[in-house]
């Protein structure tokens, strides 16, 4: 009977530090961190009680709304709260220096990567961090982001980061040489960077699959940057020396990052 009641209480206990109520103010991460030390620390806790601890763990990993809650949550708490002063200008406008153009694989945050601080950083995401040319209607997406950075924002600096282990760079080495593709959208939108792959092609035929994929992240990226000059008010900033144009390849396995400048020959004479 007694071991029976203090089984009871512990478990009692258990429910009442893991209970979702109390968990609220965690973050997803501090309360999944929580769980576990507690089903490692507490190998006496019986079963049922081990087992109500890995079913809340459970809920947090597979429920969406709870891990956007906690990590609102989360930043609210560490993040908003603590920096007034910085929250309180970002309210009235901004004024970012950088206009980055980074992939939307979920691996290469820029912000976290480059630790961008909210107003520091003008952002656009895309398959394979590409930049077609100038075109008003078919990429209007695009050149709407560029025109509103360059022209409403001032920004002082364009970089185009490519990445290690690019899906998209590793589609377009593999579509045949005859243009046959199998997807609605993403193939097509990746032969931006077509001549990347005809020169990374002709210069390392002797290297395997994986290192022509990653030469072609990196000439990918300059094939952007290139293109970003048919951009009228972006070839005007160059000449002007009011923008600057940065290629970078952030390899996320090695843990290195490579910024680079081109020299494109501009001459004021030839502005758009």
């Amino acid at each position: 009977m007694a071991g029976a009641l203090k089984k009871c209480m512990m478990l009692c206990c258990v429910s009442k530090i893991v209970s979702k109520e109390d968990m609220a103010g965690e973050s997803f991460e501090e309360a999944i961190a929580g769980l576990t030390k507690l089903l490692s620390e507490k190998a006496d806790l019986g079963g049922v009680a081990a087992a109500k601890i890995k079913q809340l763990t459970d809920e947090l990993k597979s429920n969406p709304d709870e891990r956007i809650r906690t990590g609102f949550t989360h930043f609210k708490k560490e993040k908003f709260e603590k920096n007034p002063e910085l929250y309180g200008e970002l309210a009235k406008g901004q004024s970012p220096k950088f206009l980055v153009f980074a992939c939307s694989d979920s691996r290469v945050c820029p912000s976290h990567v480059l630790n961008f601080q909210p107003g520091e950083a003008f952002v656009v995401r895309n398959i394979a961090n590409m930049i077609p040319p100038y075109d008003k209607t078919k990429y209007s997406g695009t050149g709407a982001a560029i025109e509103y950075a360059v022209l409403h924002l001032k920004v002082e600096n364009i970089i185009v980061i490519g990445h290690s282990c690019c899906g998209g760079i590793k589609g377009l080495m593999s579509i045949p040489d005859d243009g046959t593709t199998a997807s609605e959208f993403i193939e097509h939108w990746v032969q931006i960077c077509n001549p990347a792959k005809s020169k990374v092609k002709a210069e390392t035929e002797s290297l395997s699959f994986s290192e022509k994929c990653t030469n072609l992240e990196k000439e990918a990226v300059n094939v952007s940057l290139g293109n970003l000059l048919t951009y009228p008010f972006v070839r005007d900033g160059v000449v002007n020396k009011t923008l600057a144009l940065k290629g970078a390849h952030y390899d996320f396995v090695n843990g290195t990052f490579e910024l680079w400048d081109l020299d494109f020959k501009i001459s004021p004479f030839l502005s758009v």
